[in-house]
């Protein structure tokens, strides 16, 4: 049986591309919810601010642009690996960028809160290879 995932976060400042990887995502129907910020800053303050029950939102995929306006991929990512280890566990972050710089995806090897580097645009295949890798078992393949 399939069990979606709570949330998946698209950090990006093109909105036709959060629009397409929301379709992907809402398409192959692994997500109770799809959540969109334009730029890192504004993902660490949606992921820092409480809802009106006191609890934190913990997307267990984020989907993280590189260059962005305000706060750029790598900004985000140096402000996130500081948060409490609570609300980082059990968090998928999957690079995905128009990044053709090699230094990008080494970069991204040596962190260790990003689990996955992809091009764009987030296809279906590509998704549900990166679900079956880092949710086993929780998706038909």
């Amino acid at each position: 049986m399939t069990r979606k995932l709570n949330e998946v976060l698209l950090v990006d400042d093109n909105e036709a591309d959060n629009f397409l990887h929301r379709a992907v995502v809402e398409d192959a129907d692994v997500a109770e919810k799809v959540t969109e910020a334009l730029n890192g800053e504004e993902a660490l303050e949606y992921l820092t601010t409480p809802d009106e029950n006191g609890m934190l939102p913990k997307p267990e995929l984020i989907c993280l642009d590189i260059n962005m306006p305000v706060m750029n991929g790598w900004e985000f990512l140096e402000a996130y690996e500081q948060l409490d280890e609570e609300l980082r566990q059990g968090v998928v972050i999957m690079m995905l960028t128009t990044s053709l710089n090699p230094e990008d995806s080494q970069t991204a090897e040596t962190r260790a809160s990003v689990k996955a580097f992809s091009n764009k645009p987030l296809g279906k295949k590509s998704l549900m290879d990166l679900l079956d890798h880092h949710f086993p078992g929780r998706f038909d393949a």
